[in-house]
């Protein structure tokens, strides 16, 4: 059937995440609520806002920091500068990534779960090796991993409503399906079109090239004022998925 989404849904999540640690939470009233919603949402739009119990103060700093960050010179972001060598990790100028042949009008600090050496064999090496965190502002490292660990968990209770909408149970993806996740986090900036620009890259205005993005789960975060996402859907006779998206991540 062809689905008459209109909008993005809001779903909260709180009785999920109340409810998280209960062998029994499938039988809550509030979380089968809210298993309804989110086996609604994924079908119907394959997004939704989710309130997530993150503290507003932490939320605020985070933004606050990454604010910061961004507005320092380059030669001072520079010093965190991904390369092979930092396991892709660190920071990227605007126009390095690279989106269907086209480069994103945007700067990055990209960081990935830290991985020991040997973790995942000859095949994740070129991840090996711990994040890099700039000095300044001072505080940055501290609050990123505090704001990582509660995503981290969110994530995981998502993911555990998710299971109990597709039949299984609560924790059908832990062990050895997905207890162990691999998990990617982008802090973006998206400069105006014309601080972007510079006479050695192609005149480009998209903050983010059109795609779609791997993994089970993609939590966005972006700045209040500022509407950035934008979501692509393609509507089939008998299902509906989402085909791209653009915008902060």
């Amino acid at each position: 059937m062809a689905s008459d989404f209109k909008a993005i849904p809001i779903i909260d999540v709180s009785p999920l995440l109340a409810k998280c640690n209960d062998p029994n939470m499938a039988e809550d009233l509030g979380v089968s609520e809210v298993v309804k919603q989110l086996d609604r949402a994924c079908k119907e739009a394959g997004f939704f806002y989710v309130g997530h119990g993150i503290p507003d103060s932490l939320v605020k700093k985070v933004k606050d920091v990454i604010h910061q960050f961004f507005d320092l010179t380059y030669e001072e972001k520079l010093k965190i500068k991904m390369s092979t060598a930092t396991g892709f990790r660190g920071y990227q100028r605007i126009g390095e990534n690279i989106t269907q042949g086209k480069p994103d009008m945007h700067e990055a600090i990209d960081c990935y779960r830290e991985v020991k050496p040997g973790r995942y064999g000859a095949l994740g090496k070129p991840l090996e090796g711990s994040n890099l965190w700039p000095d300044n502002p001072p505080n940055f490292s501290s609050l990123m991993e505090e704001y990582i660990s509660l995503l981290t968990d969110l994530a995981r209770n998502i993911m555990r409503g998710i299971a109990l909408a597709l039949g299984g149970s609560a924790n059908e993806f832990e062990g050895d399906k997905a207890g162990d996740p691999f998990w990617v986090m982008r802090l973006i900036g998206y400069p105006g079109a014309s601080d972007a620009k510079c006479p050695e890259m192609p005149e480009n205005d998209i903050g983010c090239g059109a795609h779609t993005d791997y993994g089970l789960l993609t939590l966005v975060n972006q700045d209040d004022d500022i509407p950035a996402l934008q979501v692509y859907l393609i509507i089939f006779a008998h299902c509906n998925l989402p085909l791209n998206s653009k915008g902060t991540k």
